[in-house]
């Protein structure tokens, strides 16, 4: 059975001890040091995948509450130097150039970052990897795990 999310899987993992490898975001590895964790975990540097989570206002959403300007104004923060040091604290690498170089040390330096462009965009990655059939559909099958 596969986890449902990341922390799900760093759970099974380190707390329950399933497992001979964990594949996971890099922030999950920064937590389970935070929290204990003695086991050993190497960031890929020649190639690595960049992960984004973007951030919007929901124009119906604040209008209905008339919370626009917080939601704005938190938005704006996320970017900088304060927020992206508590960001880089957590395990999340900071995309502020000030902030990325005061976190030099903590962050192996990544050759190529692969980012959803490089595969195509979403909608190619979708097809190839994710719809009816595709590869990870055939993985699932070959290991005895899908339908």
């Amino acid at each position: 059975m596969f986890s449902k999310d990341a922390r799900e899987a760093s759970d099974v993992f380190y707390k329950q001890g399933q497992g001979d490898v964990l594949l996971n975001y890099e922030n999950e590895l920064v937590l389970a040091r935070k929290k204990g964790s003695k086991d050993p975990y190497y960031v890929p540097t020649d190639f690595n995948i960049s992960i984004d989570n973007p951030i919007a206002v929901v124009d119906k959403n604040v209008d209905k509450h008339g919370t626009r300007k917080v939601a704005e104004a938190f938005v704006q923060f996320v970017f900088t130097p304060p927020a992206q040091r508590e960001y880089a604290g957590e395990g999340f690498r900071p995309v502020n150039a000030q902030v990325a170089k005061e976190f030099a040390s903590k962050y192996p330096k990544v050759k190529k970052l692969v980012t959803v462009q490089d595969f195509g965009g979403w909608g190619q990655i979708d097809s190839k990897f994710f719809a009816d059939n595709a590869i990870f559909e055939q993985i699932l099958r070959k290991i005895g795990r899908g339908g």
